[in-house]
């Protein structure tokens, strides 16, 4: 079972991708609403997933490129109601792996972390081998 984390300021969401994940399979080690305290919780926790809200990722804190270079293997996920063509090239450049959008779809939100998990361990072993 893959370990995840939420950081998102909006407690219902956080609470909606919670029951999301769990019912999919997933383990919620645990969620945060800031980005800064979310830092320490992925070092205590280790979790291979991120699901990070587009307003914490954006306070300053610099927590995707801190993720990066302490969890190189963590996948990282953008959760935003909107998702344009600009703030799609700034995450990938800062190392998000995927997205997912707001209002939660349960099963397009399973989907996206399947479909990005699978990419993204068929990119690993393609470097590593």
């Amino acid at each position: 079972m893959l370990k995840a984390m939420i950081i998102d300021g909006n407690s219902v969401s956080r609470g909606l991708l919670n029951t999301v994940l769990t019912e999919g399979g997933y383990e919620v080690v645990a969620q945060t609403h800031v980005s800064h305290i979310g830092y320490g919780l992925m070092q205590k926790y280790r979790p291979q997933l991120l699901c990070i809200a587009r307003e914490q990722m954006e306070d300053g804190e610099d927590i995707v490129e801190q993720i990066r270079q302490q969890l190189p293997k963590t996948i990282i996920f953008l959760v935003s109601g909107a998702i344009d063509a600009a703030t799609l090239q700034a995450a990938l450049a800062r190392g998000v792996q995927g997205f997912i959008v707001k209002p939660f779809k349960a099963d397009a939100v399973l989907k996206t972390i399947r479909n990005t998990v699978i990419t993204t361990i068929k990119k690993q072993q393609s470097q590593d081998g």
